[in-house]
């Protein structure tokens, strides 16, 4: 994958919306080195076999497998990017929460369309963040304070052909002024 490409998707992705209050603390972290994904690749899988074991049984088996997938090429993937990796960690309530995680979420998404945009696509696998949080920290050098909040497998595609993923009508999830009250 080349460098500019990805550097041009983070720029994009900076350019979401973030709570003052994080913006300074707020970095992107890169793995291209073959031996470090290798090493993730062994956490991000114990830990997503142990979370389909798990929860599999919610899953419709269609589903279930799209997440197989990706366990089964760890290896191969190109390019991690554990983001944004954010200064601190949150303490509080709802509202402190909700500006942390939602100064990350948006940018997530917006390196996911630039990626798009550009012949790449993308899946979560932060499975690692259950149990192996500190171990991928201390592979990477990433100081104690830091919480890492998602991990992006980013590749190119096979095809350039997507269909809308399986969801329910949009009528049947959407309410109007009270809860439970469509159209």
């Amino acid at each position: 994958m080349e460098p500019e490409v990805l550097t041009e998707c983070l720029s994009i992705a900076q350019q979401a919306p973030i709570a003052g209050a994080f913006a300074d603390g707020f970095r992107w972290l890169v793995i291209r080195d073959q031996h470090l994904k290798n090493q993730l690749a062994g956490m991000i899988r114990a830990a997503g076999e142990k979370s389909q074991a798990k929860y599999g049984h919610l899953a419709p088996p269609r589903t279930l497998a799209s997440g197989r997938y990706p366990l089964d090429m760890l290896e191969r993937i190109p390019v991690y990017v554990l983001l944004p990796c954010l200064s601190g960690r949150p303490a509080g309530g709802n509202a402190v929460l909700s500006a942390f995680y939602g100064s990350v979420y948006p940018a997530l998404w917006s390196l996911q369309l630039a990626l798009r945009s550009r012949g790449l696509g993308s899946s979560i696998v932060g499975y690692h963040l259950a149990e192996h949080e500190s171990d991928v920290a201390k592979l990477l050098g990433i100081p104690d304070g830091v919480t890492q909040v998602s991990l992006l497998a980013v590749g190119y595609t096979t095809t350039t052909t997507f269909s809308p993923g399986a969801r329910p009508p949009v009528q049947e999830i959407t309410y109007y002024d009270h809860w439970g009250k469509t159209g």
